[in-house]
Formats: C-alpha cells, structure tokens, sequence
C-alpha cells in the first residue's frame, strides 16, 4: 500500500532555488520587483514577504485586467494564523472583502469536527436515513436496471447526507485574499475549496489534498457500464471570477489513491472529482510552479458545450512551469477559452494510481496553445490531445523522452479524418515568462515546484 507521504512531491522537496529557476519564477512584489521577492525603491532593496507578493507583469493571463495582487495590501490587523478549520474560517469572515492574508501553519482537516477532531463520514448521515448498503442493495442493477437513474427515499437520503458534508467542507475564499503555507508543511485536506464569482485571489505554498465525498452517487446510464460520480473538487474557480493566482502547490489524492478504492457494480467508488476546474465564465488565472500528482480527471477549463454560461471570450488561463505527475486525463481539457500550456513536465510513472487516458483535450471553440513542454513516461504520442468536438489546436516545440515530437501530427495521423484537428493560428499569447527548451524542463523542474517557502513578515 501506499504511503501518505506521495502527498508530497517525489524525492526531497528543495527549500530554496537555483538562481535561474528564481529568476524565473517568484512573482514581482509592490512598489516594482526584481525576481525573488526583492523590491527596489529610492535606491533601497528590501526582501518582500511571500505573503505579500503579487503576480509578475506578464505573468500569463492572470496579470490580465487589474491584475493579480490578492491581499498583498492588507492591514496589520488582517493578517491572520490558523490552524484549524474554525480559525481558517473565522479569519474568512471577519475581513469581508478588504485585503486579507491568511498564513496556514500545520494540515488544516476539512473534516475537523466541533470539538477539533476529525469526524467520518457517519456523522454528516446522521439523522438522514441513509445506509450505505441498504442503498447498494436498492440500485444494485439487477434490482434497479441500467435505464434510469436512482430515485426514491434512499436517494433523497443520499443527498440529504451529501448536503450536510458539501456545507461542511465547502470553503468559499473571497476576494482580495492570499493564502499561503507558513511553510512548507502547510496544508488543507478534506476540504472543497472554492472561489465563486470573487476577484483578485491568490494561493500559494499549500499542499491541498483528497476533498473525498463521503457520498458518491451511483449512475447506470452514465456510460455503457454506469458510474459513481463525485461531487468535489480540490479547488473550483467558477461562475465570473476574475485574477487568481496558483503558484507553488501541491494537489493530489493522497492519501487515498484511485487503484486503493473499492469496487461496487463493476466500477470503481470514485471518491474525487477534478484537482483544478476553472468555469462558468471565469477569467484571468495563471497556474504556476505547482505539482498535479496522483489524480484522474485533473483540470477542466469551461463548464459545458452549451454557450449560455458566460464562457465564450472569458476562460483565459495561463499554465506554465508546472510538474503533472501520474495524471489520467484534463491537463487540461478545454472549452471555450484561450489557454497557453507551456514549459511543463508531464510524467507517468509504472506505479500511477490512475490510468493514463489523454492530456490535452480540445473542445468546444476551444484554443488551446501547448508549446515547449516536455512528457516523460510509456506514452503514445498520438493519445496526447484528444479531440472533444473542436477544431484546432496549437502545438510546437514540444518533446517526448528527449525527443522532439510534432504532437498535432501524431494526433491526426492516427483518427479519422472527421475527427482531425487544424492548427489554431487564430491567436498567440503574449504574456509569457522564459519560455524554457522544452529537453530543459524536466532538470529545471526537478526541484522547486510544489510548496518550499516560508512565510512572515
């Protein structure tokens, strides 16, 4: 079995940078920054807090707008420590939207009961009548059929205890705020974060883990052989929000890997849904430096195929530098939006929790530009984009073990003319750091991704 430590990127996770990474990489601070955090006024260079940097000038397309600043101008008396969810949330609150800055110190449990300790799954099914194996005998297909989705009293009980855990772990974080790790052992498990309709938010230094629901639903016509679907996501960015930052995180299933969960009906209890869903007309992210590690359905850009959820002209997202370690599929998929993928490390390993699926995938209206990335592991080079009714995407300078590949090519060369895609030169983006040689990457990425800072004033 594996071990909880996978939650933390493969190997020792460097606590500082090599200069050309540093360069590359921590974001500009107030008052005009140099790289690293040093922030130079009247002659004078003084080291800016973690907490307090912004995202770089032309850091991708979440210095779009007004760009991103979180809570880097908040008062001393917004600036709050936590280590539990009581104080997490209470710390959400007091502020309102006013600039914030929340240091996470210690693994904060999603679950962390009333009386501080983590509570199971029972607790959000009581008083609803829910039994999980009175439901397993109900819906059970040679019971219930294939035709329909479940229905009755012990599915309204279902939900009603889903209900309870979703206004538990369902974190909402609101605008005008930075949360960061104090260090690099801080963390959020357990825990739905969201981001709903807010602007100007950034999340750094966190390793964020396993938002298991504890009540996944069970669906037989969902597919040819039905399927347990999951509610949460570790961190959802949906309906307008605009500039938000990702930079130095780590998100994952750990500890509770796909290929470790039971089976019932044929299919897997699928206890995750996405890492990282960016939706419903949301705009102006940029993903930098993190780890994607241990999870399936990693990274969905645009909520649906249907236009009428504010998603055409929004959905710009930038993801750069990045390490995607045993990932099944989403990285990302794309609807809609202009999304720039460049110098990231995709890596499948032969012990993967998940089942490697695709990692590009072109939908709806999408644009989707993937230059000088590198992909390490027993990968096709034509199951790399998969084409999800769109037309056109942009790749270039990409490489495959070492290898220059040609990933639209290797695509088309291997489906039917109907479902080929044309090259997207539609667009090109224009808010880039160093773009990397894509056989560089995995050497620069070796260290320094995920959490390694520390934070304080």
């Amino acid at each position: 079995m594996r071990s909880s430590s996978r939650i933390r990127a493969a190997g020792a996770v460097a606590t500082t940078l090599s200069a050309a990474l540093l360069a590359a990489t921590v974001a500009a601070a107030p008052a005009g920054a140099a790289p690293g955090g040093q922030a130079s006024a009247n002659g004078q260079t003084a080291r800016v807090a973690l907490e307090r940097q912004v995202l770089g000038a032309d850091d991708g397309w979440g210095s779009a707008g007004s760009g991103t600043t979180g809570g880097a101008d908040a008062a001393a008396g917004h600036v709050y420590d936590v280590d539990s969810r009581a104080s997490l949330l209470a710390a959400i609150d007091e502020a309102g939207d006013a600039p914030k800055i929340i240091r996470v110190h210690g693994v904060i449990d999603g679950n962390e009961g009333p009386d501080g300790r983590p509570q199971t799954c029972d607790a959000y099914a009581e008083g609803t009548g829910y039994d999980f194996a009175e439901y397993l005998e109900a819906y059970a297909p040679q019971n219930w059929g294939w035709d329909e989705e479940p229905r009755g009293a012990l599915e309204d009980a279902r939900r009603a205890a889903a209900t309870n855990q979703k206004n538990w772990i369902r974190w909402d974080i609101p605008s005008n705020t930075t949360i960061v790790g104090a260090d690099a052992d801080a963390g959020i498990t357990g825990a739905a974060l969201r981001i709903n309709g807010e602007r100007n938010v950034i999340v750094r230094n966190l390793t964020i883990s396993d938002s298991r629901d504890c009540f996944p639903g069970w669906d037989p016509t969902d597919g040819s052989s039905g399927n347990w679907n999951s509610e949460y996501d570790l961190l959802q960015i949906i309906n307008g929000t605009e500039n938000v930052w990702l930079d130095h995180n780590t998100f994952t299933d750990a500890p509770n890997f796909d290929d470790e969960l039971p089976e019932y009906f044929g299919r897997p209890f699928q206890v995750h849904d996405g890492a990282v869903d960016v939706t419903n007309g949301s705009n102006f992210v940029t993903m930098s430096y993190n780890r994607f590690e241990d999870h399936d359905k990693l990274m969905l850009i645009g909520s649906t195929d249907s236009p009428t959820r504010g998603d055409p002209g929004k959905l710009k997202v930038t993801i750069h530098h990045n390490v995607f370690k045993d990932i099944g599929q989403r990285a990302p998929r794309v609807r809609y939006g202009q999304v720039d993928v460049y110098n990231n490390h995709f890596v499948l390993t032969d012990d993967s929790p998940v089942a490697y699926g695709y990692l590009f995938g072109a939908g709806v209206e999408s644009h989707l530009y993937a230059t000088d990335n590198a992909i390490t592991g027993d990968v096709d080079a034509a199951t790399v984009i998969k084409n999800w009714k769109g037309d056109a995407v942009y790749t270039d300078g990409n490489v495959l073990n070492g290898q220059k590949v040609d990933l639209l090519a290797a695509h088309n060369d291997a489906v039917a003319a109907e479902t080929q895609l044309g090259r997207d030169d539609s667009w090109a983006p224009e808010r880039r750091t160093t773009v990397h040689a894509a056989q560089a990457v995995p050497a620069l990425l070796a260290t320094g991704t995920g959490p390694i800072f520390t934070a304080g004033e």
